[in-house]
């Protein structure tokens, strides 16, 4: 489970804090660290590196023939811009991965969001939430690279409130019944936010 100060200082403040646990659970990794390298269909096995330098020195070795994703949020660290430079160690730094990671899933939110009308009622963000997390494992929605495409703004409807400025959320159903605030390890599914609080 993601820190809640983590969260409320680093995370793109237009997700919900749920939202943001729901993502990072969904396709994120507890190790800062961690570093998933993929050629075509094959993940390929790379050393764990000890350091934020042995984990940049495996980023560079791959990033120009691999999809290579890295930490917290497994953010594909070829989507850095060009006048960026080269992946610094940045990408390791757990509220820096955070941050770029969640900015760029509201955005492909977003894009989902547009292709379904900017729907305003909350029963579709459960299948609208599924396809932005396979956007983000795949980089393409409908034929498009999310990660290189233009962000087109907007608000993100999302079925959650915050209930104080501390990190603290209020958990409400699709249905509109507030629950308790969640509890990943008790959750039978991840994407499936109907379920947030315990089994139905």
């Amino acid at each position: 489970m993601l820190d809640a100060v983590l969260i409320n200082d680093c995370a793109d403040p237009s997700l919900k804090p749920a939202i943001v646990e729901q993502f990072v659970q969904a396709v994120g990794s507890a190790d800062p660290l961690a570093i998933s390298v993929k050629s075509g269909d094959r993940l390929l096995l790379v050393p764990r590196p000890k350091t934020p330098e042995e984990a940049i020195e495996i980023i560079r070795e791959n990033i120009g023939s691999a999809v290579v994703r890295v930490g917290l949020t497994q953010f594909p660290a070829g989507t850095v811009p060009p006048d960026a430079g080269e992946p610094g160690v940045d990408l390791v730094d757990p509220c820096f991965n955070l941050h770029k990671g969640t900015a760029m899933f509201a955005k492909i939110l977003r894009i989902v969001s547009r292709w379904y009308g900017n729907p305003t009622t909350t029963d579709v963000f459960p299948q609208l939430f599924e396809d932005a997390i396979h956007a983000w494992q795949t980089g393409k929605f409908e034929g498009e690279s999310v990660f290189q495409a233009n962000d087109p703004g907007g608000p993100i409807m999302q079925p959650v409130s915050a209930a104080s400025g501390n990190g603290g959320t209020e958990i409400e159903t699709v249905k509109g019944a507030p629950q308790e605030p969640a509890e990943p390890e008790k959750a039978g599914i991840r994407i499936d936010l109907t379920r947030i609080g315990g089994q139905k």
